[in-house]
């Protein structure tokens, strides 16, 4: 199924999570799920964050990720910290849980800011999100050229 332009994960939000770990999803975000009619999100970690994908999104990684070679130490990496670390949480009132194993690996606190990834959205602890986007700040003026050669 090929997305339209509206059905995509955009723009930064900030937000809190609750003391039970529950993440409300903002309104932009839940109307990009329920267009493809999504009722949970599957999430997983992903240097320093959280990643968030849309059910068909994911189900695309699985189908290219289950003929990766056994044998492979990049592959075994990839199943062993991105693919393991993966769990479906439902979207209920709004709001997906998100387990204590995963906020403890990505450093989630109370403050976060999610961050639109169009397939994809990340979820960052405040602190590190601020750190990060300084360094993205500063970094992309030097790969410009490398997006031109992408055709962006």
């Amino acid at each position: 199924m090929e997305k339209s332009l509206n059905d995509l994960f955009e723009g930064r939000s900030r937000h809190s999570l609750d003391e039970k770990g529950r993440l409300a999803i903002p309104a932009r975000f839940k109307e990009v799920l329920e267009k493809r009619g999504d009722s949970f999100l599957v999430v997983t970690n992903l240097n320093n964050c959280l990643v968030a994908f849309a059910g068909d999104d994911w189900q695309r990684i699985k189908d290219k990720a289950v003929n990766l070679p056994m044998f492979d130490s990049a592959a075994t990496l990839y199943f062993r910290y991105f693919v393991s670390g993966a769990i479906t949480c439902p979207l209920k009132q709004g709001r997906i849980l998100i387990p204590p194993d995963l906020r403890e690996l990505a450093g989630l606190k109370k403050d976060v800011v999610l961050v639109g990834h169009l397939t994809r959205f990340e979820i960052w602890d405040r602190d590190r999100w601020e750190e990060e986007f300084e360094r993205a700040k500063k970094e992309f003026p030097g790969i410009s050229q490398s997006l031109s050669g992408l055709g962006i």
